[in-house]
């Protein structure tokens, strides 16, 4: 079956607003920016967004940000948006913050077929206790706080431990970014790119790929395939321009050695 599409465009057409997202990525590493870019086009609002971060500013998850379009954001770090952290603590947005570890288990147990599990992460916590704030009031105060959570002890190797039981993440939409990927939605990641971007694609209903470099069906060793194509249903072949218009979210440098200052 032949999933490309034309554009990205068409490739997110049929995003409501209200839906909800999961994105790929990692800071700026390995983020779908040219399907993102699509939706803040299409000017879809009211998103829910599962992802690692919020990216920055000026980029990424930040452009839909900062337009107002996102209503919850499910995430393990508020990071280098100082909008995403103004939004949260003005009560404009919601922010479901989880553990990272158990962000990425929520996601694959999504696309698996797992509706929960127990992990000792968050024990002892307001993550297993409840309270945290979800989102906050014009004054400051709590008005959605996170629940308590079901918790329960298990003998392991070491003795009886607590355990908190989370439950599964699905998207109603995936959207990754890929080195490589073939016509039929087989997918390779390159590096740290690969990041959250399994995740985000086993765990949406409807999953959207863009891809670097698409090749024709069997160009892909399968020992390489990183995503099989059953998890993706529409891929969008980036331009080289598309595929060179990426961002660092900091930049560090130091003198080169031997380099007069």
């Amino acid at each position: 079956m032949d999933k490309v599409v034309d554009s990205a465009a068409e490739a997110v057409a049929d995003i409501a607003p209200g839906s909800s997202l999961a994105v790929g990525g990692f800071g700026l590493c390995g983020i779908p920016s040219t399907l993102i870019d699509a939706v803040f086009q299409a000017g879809t609002d009211r998103l829910e967004v599962i992802s690692n971060n919020a990216g920055v500013d000026d980029w990424g998850l930040g452009l839909l940000l900062g337009a107002g379009r996102l209503r919850r954001v499910v995430a393990s770090y508020v990071g280098e948006n100082k909008e995403f952290a103004r939004q949260y603590l003005s009560g404009e947005l919601e922010v479901e913050l989880t553990p990272q570890g158990t962000l990425a288990e929520r996601m694959r147990a999504g696309g698996s077929g797992i509706p929960a599990f127990f992990t000792a992460s968050g024990v002892g916590t307001q993550v297993a206790e409840g309270g945290l704030p979800w989102r906050y009031a014009a004054d400051g105060s709590i008005a959605i706080a996170s629940p308590a959570k079901q918790t329960q002890t298990f003998e392991t190797p070491e003795g009886a431990k607590e355990f908190v039981l989370e439950r599964a993440i699905i998207a109603d939409f995936g959207l990754v970014r890929a080195w490589r990927g073939d016509r039929h939605g087989n997918l390779v990641f390159r590096d740290s790119a690969r990041n959250f971007n399994p995740l985000a694609a086993m765990c949406g209903r409807i999953t959207v790929a863009e891809v670097e470099e698409l090749v024709e069906p069997g160009a892909l060793d399968p020992n390489q395939v990183h995503t099989p194509g059953v998890f993706v249903h529409r891929v969008v072949a980036l331009t080289p321009a598309q595929v060179s218009d990426k961002r660092i979210e900091r930049r560090t440098v130091r003198p080169r050695s031997g380099v007069a200052r």
